[in-house]
Formats: structure tokens, sequence, C-alpha cells
């Protein structure tokens, strides 16, 4: 991948390790189908106050906003709802190291998928380097025991199952506008989302400055600003490429756990933050060039 595109899969995945600290601030008070609600809600606003400052058309066919809509559902509603509902017995930074399974599963899912990527060796090799690192990112929490419970990890688990497939099934929607794609599929999500919220949890009360800021933040910046980024360099970089995102998230929630929470990192987490850079370059095939020329 170009340097180019490399940065903005940086900013992404720092940014979106960012949301799994909002996350657990929204939950002290709200439930999580709220919290998913808030999120692809205020997501959408955002997006649709981008899409017409743009001036930006707005398609017409309603058989594309149901696809769209649906497409919303299955990769933001029911994730978005998982992580915050697992991170009520999990740590942010233990959620956000699981996500970064993201790119193994994208991987295998495209390598079957029909017209999708099929994985070089060097590139499978990147994957499996960069899970070995998100193990030694997650392993202290783990050892630990208590409060990684099984059933939480299932559940951050299912969400990165969601995001594989969505990442492969976007591929074909390359004709849609990316402003117009990340608006109606945050809209459909929307819909969905909130009457379950109600229904479920009752009206939400927040009572909270932080609560509410971050409720704001994981709407525009984390979603309507990032998905205004993710739809256009996709279909350049391809899903799995662009799933390494979920590798430099734990980093961000880790180093924001240490600043915000006051947390700490371990020499082991170290070590695997390092691992988890150098599956990157793999991924990216750098590693593998260097080899090709030196066998030459």
């Amino acid at each position: 991948m170009a340097l180019r595109d490399w940065f903005w899969i940086i900013l992404l995945g720092a940014i979106w390790g960012c949301s799994f600290i909002f996350n657990a601030v929204l939950i002290r008070e709200i439930g999580p189908l709220w919290v998913t609600s808030f999120r692809v809600g205020i997501g959408a606003l955002g997006c649709w106050l981008v899409m017409f400052a743009l001036r930006k058309p707005v398609p017409r066919d309603p058989a594309l906003w149901l696809q769209l809509g649906l497409l919303g559902v299955v990769a933001y509603a029911i994730p978005f709802a998982l992580f915050p509902l697992a991170q009520a017995h999990l740590a942010s930074g233990v959620a956000a190291i699981i996500n970064a399974l993201t790119p193994m599963v994208t991987a295998l899912i495209s390598h079957f998928w029909i017209g999708g990527e099929k994985a070089s060796r060097t590139k499978f090799t990147g994957v499996a380097i960069g899970f070995a690192g998100a193990a030694l990112l997650v392993s202290p929490a783990l050892s630990s025991g208590g409060s990684s419970h099984l059933w939480a990890v299932a559940a951050c688990l299912g969400a990165t199952l969601c995001y594989a497939l969505t990442l492969n099934i976007t591929r074909s929607y390359k004709h849609v506008e990316p402003t117009a794609f990340a608006s109606i599929a945050l809209t459909g999500a929307a819909i969905v989302a909130a009457p379950i919220a109600f229904l479920s949890e009752g009206a939400p009360v927040m009572t909270r400055p932080e609560t509410w800021g971050a409720a704001l933040a994981i709407g525009l910046l984390s979603t309507a600003f990032t998905f205004q980024i993710m739809y256009r360099i996709l279909p350049r970089v391809g899903a799995t490429n662009f799933a390494t995102t979920t590798f430099i998230a734990p980093i961000s929630a880790l180093i924001l756990g240490v600043t915000i929470l006051g947390e700490t990192i371990l020499p082991i987490q170290i070590g695997g933050m390092l691992v988890i850079f150098l599956g990157l370059l793999f991924i990216d095939g750098r590693i593998g060039a260097i080899w090709r020329r030196a066998a030459a």
C-alpha cells in the first residue's frame, strides 16, 4: 500500500481505539443498546450534514436504500451493541485487543469469498503475526481471570465476524458515492436500533457532562468522520488491508487507558505492540518484497 493509505489506516485505527474508552464512559449511565443507538444516530446525522454540505446527490433507488440499510444493521447496529455489552465485564483495552482479530477473520472470509481477495502466503503470515501480538497484549488480562468472562469474549468475537462479513460485502457497492453509502447505512442502523433500545432498556437518562461528551465524540468523531474516510479508501486498499486498523486500535486504547483511566502498560504489552507492527509490515508486502529481491 502507499504511504498515504497507511497514514489513514493508522489514523482510523487510533480513533477507533478511542471508541472503546467512549463506550466505557457511556455504559456507566446507559445500556449497551442505547450506546449503539446514540452512536449510529449521531453518526448518521453527521454524515447527512456532510452530504448536504458537499451537495452530493441522494440515491433514489428504494432497493438500494433497503440493501444499505440492512447492511448497516449487520455492520454497525449489531457490533456497536456487542462491544459495550461485553465491556460491562471486560476492560476497554481487552475488548479492543479481541477486536484485533478482525484482519484474520477478514482474510479467511475474503480468501473463500466469490470474487474476494486471495490471500498470499506472506499476507497470511502477517495476519498470524498480528494475531500473536494481540495475544501478547491480552494475556495479562486473561491470566488474571475474574472479569474476562467467556461470553463477553464471545460477544466481541461475534462483532469481529460482523465486520469481516460486511467488509467483503461492501466491495459490491463501489458504484455508490461514499458519503451516501455511509449516510444511508447508518440511517438504517439507527432506525432499527433506537426502537429496540427503547423497548429493552426504557428511556435513556444521561446526567453527567462526560456522558454527553462521549456520545457526541463516538457519533461524530469515531463514526461520522471516520466513515467519510473509510468508504473512500476501502475500494483502493481492499478489505484485508483495511482490517488492519483493528491492529492499531488496541494500542490506542491501551495508551488512553494509561493517560485517562490510570491503567498501566506491562512490558509484555509493549512487546505485543511491536509484534503487531511487524505483522503490519508483512501484510503490507514490504518484507516479502525485500525477501524476493534478496533471493533474486
